[in-house]
């Protein structure tokens, strides 16, 4: 069996504990994970392992006897049942380096704990997000907020990427000049890109990360903040194998659908759906994203023709 290849660790300090062991969790511990040029991800501390999890669920039962696939369908059934409680008993604490437009991003997740560096008491180092060229794209036609899949040329790739790294040397010998003028850190920082780094010890609960991952791991996250989803998922995966098993089937690969959408469905299976599906859902929505999103469900369950340019029922 191949051995598995992880980043070296920051500090190797042997503790003594009491406390009960996550094997998964300390595997990661102090293993920087590299995101994007000079960001990365890193475990700090935990609580909880999936046994634990099923421990605080059973509450007056205790750990006994009870085997792990015994664990596990409690645990499945937890998540598959939206009984949350239990899933936030268990912690993970991480120290965290991003720029600070991915920060901002982040920092909408509210349930969690975060201790930012600070401008105002340290100087502002000079690391600025220059991204890769394959990741430049023009705006997206279909989404307001996103990019594209259509690449600037190669020409304006090259200029772009100059372009940035002129501002990045201008803002930052800019700030230098007012610190050695005296003014102050906090006044200084002020025109500095959201592209500089920023880092923190963000500590949330697994029920909270679970939904954190489920939006950033989303193919219409921006790309920037979804390598940093990847790498937190990474070490979840191991710290909490089963839970983060259940949180794939039953969330991150799972869809939702609505009263109305089932009622689509059920006429398509029924086979007393008139007309196009197409037809039908934009009847019943009335709202053009609305039917485009139930027409992409649709069209992932094998429902309507990838050829059909208007998305006409593959039976029936």
């Amino acid at each position: 069996m191949k051995r598995e290849k992880l980043p070296p660790r920051i500090s190797a300090e042997k503790q003594s504990t009491l406390r009960p062991v996550n094997p998964g969790a300390e595997k990661w511990l102090n293993r920087p994970i590299k995101c994007l040029d000079h960001g990365f991800v890193y475990l700090v501390d935990y609580l909880g392992s999936d046994s634990e999890i099923a421990r605080s669920a059973r509450v007056s039962y205790g750990k006994g006897t009870k085997q792990v696939n015994q664990d596990q369908g409690l645990l499945r059934y937890l998540m598959r049942n939206a009984h949350t409680s239990p899933l936030e008993m268990a912690e993970l604490k991480f120290h965290c380096k991003m720029p600070i437009f991915v920060a901002r991003q982040w920092i909408r997740h509210r349930t969690a704990n975060v201790n930012e560096y600070s401008g105002r008491y340290s100087e502002m180092l000079d690391e600025f997000y220059l991204p890769p060229a394959e990741v430049l794209r023009k705006q997206s036609q279909t989404n307001r907020q996103g990019r594209g899949n259509e690449r600037l040329t190669s020409t304006q790739e090259a200029r772009a990427l100059e372009l940035l790294k002129g501002l990045y040397k201008d803002q930052y010998s800019a700030y230098q000049e007012m610190l050695e003028m005296g003014l102050t850190r906090e006044l200084s920082r002020i025109g500095l890109s959201v592209a500089n780094y920023t880092q923190w010890y963000w500590k949330i609960d697994l029920h909270n990360l679970f939904h954190f991952l489920r939006l950033r791991l989303d193919g219409h996250a921006q790309y920037e903040i979804r390598v940093f989803g990847e790498a937190m998922a990474q070490i979840v995966k191991d710290a909490f194998p089963i839970a983060y098993a259940a949180f794939e089937d039953y969330q991150l690969n799972a869809k939702q659908f609505s009263g109305p959408e089932l009622e689509l469905l059920s006429a398509v299976i029924s086979g007393t759906l008139q007309g196009s599906l197409e037809q039908a859902a934009s009847e019943r929505f009335k709202n053009k994203r609305e039917t485009e999103e139930f027409l992409a469900k649709a069209r992932s369950l094998g429902l309507l023709k990838d050829d059909d340019p208007k998305l006409g029922l593959t039976s029936n």
